[in-house]
């Protein structure tokens, strides 16, 4: 007669699941304070390995039979309401508020639930980074749950066949830490600096190594196994060893941002690592931290993890939608934002994914057959909130792309860095050949003058810009300023311009979608190395994330004293960076005589019509506006010298 398998719950894993939902909230949210929240994402996975896992072997190894049917069951009973309900909620208030998303909603919808969304994304460039341009989709974070499904659907039967030909847990181990080390040296091989890392982001193949980590936890460190009674210093260590992956990992979630190099070159693999460890510490019955981790706020949290997880970006996307002076409010919004989340998650998790998560066919039949007038309210709700959603999905198949802002600044900012590629190499062979760059940093000669006013009378330049403020005088004299700009969506929109006031044939525009400053350290070293970083440099970045003053002391410190810095402010009023950008930026003309700011953010204040729908990059007539004035600042400053 087989035993029946011992089951433990380990109440404190509702502690790790409550600060990885927090962490990925609080990123969202604010990367400025969770630079690394995002890696609550590992701590998920690495949960859902060890107890997928453990819950295998300990149904095997006390005799039992491990059903797959019954298994795959519990996890869409589990997994899918409320999936399936965020994609029909948010699909119903698309087609009701934001028609421009029902493009590719079918798609997305069926991708979700063939658990194949992540890679829709990679073969659709859809970018986790990049918020502005073209990537609204209020679906962006469902990719995590496409690799777990992938997970579920494919590990259990790798167990099985392991279980059937007799393969050791030392094997199975040994394969798991194979394939983990395999994938996290796969991320570091695919990560280029300065490229949107969303291929590797998104990818099972890169992502696999913090689940592959927590099953191979479960072979050598099973729950059910782990007996209580240690002696003093053996609990004294094993505590210890929690304090101290605790402590490491909370210094990560804190410190380490999305566009760090390190993240990708070991990083990531380090902290899952690292959370693996404090994972195996509390599964332990004699640690106090899973006393810790477990309380009622945190079984109240860390219950509900799954659904926050689910709703939170919906509400963060349809909320900012509507309410774009983020900026202005850095914690009313967020406070709104929370509540909301939390509203929405109780109400799925009540009357949604508990009673389908327990539900029998019998259950399903009756489940508008209800008594009470409350019952019938939610049910009708409920059913309403699906049917529109499903129309949604319907009316999306086929749904053209709209012709938006979105669209055109896409299209525009991919035309632009095509165009840019040849004369960016141009003007750096250019450079190269030329034995030295023309230093152009200082007050204009009255010989200059003589000769800019004959030309600009003989051979007029730009005339379409003289009615944005600059004279004939300015856009001849432009063509003479040595000048290395590096910048991100925004100067890319904008580099048709710039090359068009300066010389493309000796000006270099590096401009790149979802660049932060972290990126710009390696292009402008890679300049000065080649010895083509001009005299002048622009910096046009701040509007993918927060920046601080280590930063830009760092750049600061590879441009050197002798070259001069102009940096173009931000003006990103749908973010709560906006203003600590630009509060870093000013304060740094305070320590540095070479850098002027450029204040982008106040000349555009009142000019909506300047920008296109995102209020964050400049739409074709703000574009002029906007090279524009850097260029008369630059001028500007140049005469102050």
């Amino acid at each position: 007669m087989n035993k029946s398998p011992k089951r433990r719950f380990i109440t404190g894993f509702d502690g790790l699941r409550t600060l990885g939902v927090i962490g990925v909230i609080m990123y969202h949210l604010n990367p400025n304070v969770f630079s690394g929240g995002y890696l609550g994402v590992p701590i998920f996975f690495l949960i859902s390995g060890y107890l997928i896992t453990d819950h295998f072997f300990n149904t095997v190894d006390y005799g039992g039979s491990f059903s797959l049917s019954n298994f795959y069951v519990k996890r869409i009973k589990r997994l899918y309401p409320g999936m399936l309900f965020v994609l029909l909620a948010s699909s119903a208030y698309i087609v009701m508020f934001l028609k421009g998303l029902l493009y590719h909603l079918d798609q997305i919808f069926v991708t979700n639930v063939l658990n194949v969304y992540n890679w829709w994304q990679i073969f659709n460039g859809q970018s986790y980074f990049e918020r502005f341009a073209n990537n609204e989709s209020p679906f962006t974070h469902l990719w995590t749950l496409s690799i777990e499904g992938q997970f579920y659907i494919i590990w259990p039967i790798l167990l099985i066949l392991f279980s059937k030909y007799n393969v050791k847990k030392s094997r199975i181990f040994g394969f798991s830490m194979i394939v983990s080390i395999a994938s996290a040296i796969w991320m570091a091989i695919l990560f280029k600096p300065g490229v949107d890392p969303s291929r590797i982001y998104y990818g099972t193949d890169t992502r696999l190594f913090s689940i592959l980590l927590g099953c191979g936890l479960a072979l050598v460190w099973p729950a059910e196994k782990l007996k209580s009674g240690l002696k003093g210093n053996d609990k004294l260590k094993l505590n210890l060893v929690g304090l101290l992956s605790f402590g490491l990992m909370l210094l990560m979630i804190f410190t380490i941002k999305d566009s760090d190099p390190f993240l990708y070159r070991g990083g990531m693999f380090i902290f899952s690592v690292t959370t693996c460890v404090f994972i195996a510490v509390v599964a332990h019955p004699d640690s106090f931290w899973n006393g810790i981790l477990s309380n009622r706020v945190f079984h109240y949290i860390g219950t509900r993890s799954y659904g926050l997880y689910l709703y939170q970006f919906p509400v963060m996307i349809f909320f900012e939608s509507r309410f774009k002076n983020v900026a202005d409010h850095p914690i009313l919004y967020p406070v709104i934002e929370v509540l909301l989340i939390v509203l929405i998650t109780e109400f799925s998790f009540r009357f949604v994914e508990q009673p389908l998560a327990h539900a029998k066919w019998s259950d399903v039949k009756n489940f508008f057959r209800v008594s009470s007038s409350m019952q019938r309210i939610i049910a009708l709700v409920i059913a309403l909130i699906s049917i529109t959603g499903c129309y949604s999905v319907v009316k999306a198949v086929g749904a053209p792309k709209p012709n938006v802002n979105h669209s055109q600044l896409a299209t525009k900012i991919t035309k632009n860095e095509k165009a840019n590629k040849a004369k960016k190499q141009q003007a750096i062979d250019n450079l190269k050949k030329s034995k030295q760059q023309k230093n152009v940093t200082g007050k204009m000669s009255s010989a200059d003058y003589t000769r800019y006013k004959k030309a600009a009378k003989s051979h007029p330049v730009n005339t379409e810009f003289e009615k944005y403020g600059l004279s004939q005088i300015d856009l001849q004299r432009l063509k003479d300023v040595p000048l290395t700009a590096v910048g991100d969506s925004v100067m890319a929109d904008g580099s048709d311009n710039f090359l068009k006031l300066f010389d493309d044939k000796k000006v270099i525009v590096d401009a790149a979608v979802s660049r932060q400053l972290d990126a710009s350290l390696d292009i402008l070293q890679q300049y000065k190395s080649q010895g083509v970083l001009a005299p002048n440099v622009m910096i046009g970045l701040g509007t993918n994330g927060p920046i601080n003053m280590d930063q830009v002391n760092q750049i600061m410190k590879l441009v050197g004293p002798k070259r001069h810095v102009y940096w173009i402010n931000v003006h990103v009023p749908t973010r709560p960076w906006e203003k600590t950008v630009n509060g870093v930026l000013s304060q740094a003309t305070k320590k540095y005589k070479n850098l002027t700011v450029i204040d982008w953010n106040h000349y555009s204040q009142g000019h909506q019509d300047w920008f296109y729908d995102d209020d964050v990059h400049p739409n074709p007539d703000g574009s002029m506006y906007y090279t524009s004035f850097v260029a008369k600042e630059i001028l500007k400053s140049l005469d102050k010298k």
